[in-house]
């Protein structure tokens, strides 16, 4: 078989072309996230913050697809690039079993835990009316997001990153589209209110995986699935999960940290709380396209590791670190300039933007910072050293985040709170620093060495 692009194209230029789709499609999603909680937003406050809780179960759903699928992603691109081709077709085979198991973990979640999870956080019956809605449509047709984000990462894994603009742009578009339909029933439409977006969105997840698979199908020539007969490989998914375990774990400290978090705003006001969600869905517009850029340089750095080119896996990582800051401080520039205007997007009463305002501008200070360790952390996680990301990330948003957060809400001004997040950022980059120095001295000196 003829080279990869990844092993010959210019590094800068083959970022770009691996990234930019991913990034361009991320943005789209970016946007029906931020569209989804406009329209929310249209029923009450309530309804918004109800959604705004509901992020720690979505964002742990998306921390064991993703972090299975790096896991995947990173090991079939080093697979592919020590030429290994009969251990790229059991990786990916292994993959789609994990997408089940994955699938039956949350239905359980939808079926049992939600009243608990809501009830744990409010006594409002009517957020938890709304969330146990919006949540369990969520939880019982997650088989569409997982098997979207396998398959992407499948294509992502072989260079094929235009194609997975494709997917997540047609499903985050039908999302958009159906959200005021099935939200307000417009044009005969059922009128589903906050169920409504949560059924638009599992649809978009569900349009966006079949098409991932009839694309890995048809245009991914690197890599054969073949199910029948298949049997689970017990060393191929201990090692897709010592890839991958340290990233569920890194991404699932978000929820305990969003759902810590829920509870110390809540406790001066829902609608602290509904700030924080909003905040949420506008920052992914600034770390989605950051996000994006790792999903394009993991194979990169995996690829050219496996190939033993350390030039090239240097390169990369120093083009992937400017082109992270450089997004970041575009987003700090938004967020200190416009905060209210972005407010108002969704509905904010004169209350939301009151306390809104200060939090985008405090929070936004640590974005450079974070574009940084985001960088770095695709790196530990391209050359198999997940676990520093995941240290990392339990220090930023466990050992110093939350109980920052808690201490300062005892001084009784929520403005104080957000400062919690620039503090943890603060300490993140100084471990990542670390980091990487050690990462340098034993990973990269070694290829090297021998590139010499």
């Amino acid at each position: 078989m003829e080279e990869n692009k990844m092993g010959v194209m210019p590094v800068n230029k083959l970022i770009l072309s691996m990234s930019l789709p991913i990034m361009a499609s991320m943005l789209v999603q970016a946007l029906y996230n931020i569209v989804d909680s406009i329209f929310v937003s249209q029923i009450n406050e309530n309804a918004l913050t109800a959604v705004s809780m509901a992020f720690p179960i979505q964002n742990l759903m998306i921390a064991v697809g993703v972090g299975t699928a790096v896991g995947v992603n990173a090991l079939l691109a080093r697979s592919l690039g020590e030429k290994d081709f009969k251990k790229v077709n059991r990786i990916a085979e292994n993959a789609v079993f994990l997408v089940g198991l994955s699938y039956l973990l949350f239905l359980f979640i939808g079926l049992f835990c939600l009243d608990l999870f809501y009830r744990s956080q409010t006594d409002i019956e009517e957020i938890i009316g709304y969330g146990r809605e919006y949540l369990a449509i969520c939880c019982c047709f997650s088989f569409g997001i997982f098997t979207q984000v396998m398959f992407e990462r499948l294509l992502q894994a072989t260079g094929k990153t235009i194609y997975t603009m494709f997917t997540q742009g047609i499903g985050a578009i039908v999302n958009i589209i159906l959200d005021p339909i099935m939200i307000f029933g417009l044009w005969g439409g059922p009128k589903m209110g906050v169920a409504g977006a949560a059924a638009a969105t599992v649809i978009g997840q569900m349009v966006a995986g079949i098409l991932s698979v009839w694309l890995n199908h048809t245009k991914n020539h690197e890599v054969h699935i073949q199910m029948k007969g298949f049997r689970p490989d017990r060393q191929v998914i201990a090692q897709i999960y010592g890839i991958g375990v340290p990233s569920i774990i890194m991404q699932a400290i978000g929820s305990v940290m969003n759902y810590g978090m829920n509870r110390i705003l809540i406790s001066f006001t829902s609608t602290a709380t509904a700030v924080f969600g909003v905040y949420f869905k506008l920052q992914s517009f600034v770390f989605m396209p950051v996000f994006g850029l790792n999903n394009g340089v993991i194979p990169i750095v995996a690829y050219n590791y496996g190939a033993k080119n350390a030039e090239r896996v240097l390169s990369t990582i120093r083009h992937s670190i400017f082109y992270a800051m450089s997004i970041m401080l575009l987003g700090l520039v938004v967020f200190q300039a416009i905060p209210g205007q972005l407010l108002i997007l969704f509905n904010a009463s004169d209350t939301m933007v009151g306390i809104g305002i200060p939090a985008l501008r405090i929070i936004s200070l640590s974005f450079v910072l974070a574009g940084f360790c985001i960088a770095c952390g695709s790196v530990f996680q391209a050359l198999g050293r997940s676990m520093y990301s995941m240290l990392v990330s339990v220090a930023r948003q466990l050992v110093v985040l939350l109980p920052a957060a808690y201490a300062l809400s005892g001084l009784g001004n929520v403005d104080l709170v957000w400062w919690s997040i620039p503090i943890a950022e603060l300490m993140s980059l100084a471990m990542t620093i670390y980091f990487m120095v050690k990462v340098d001295r034993k990973v990269l000196a070694k290829i090297r060495t021998a590139a010499r």
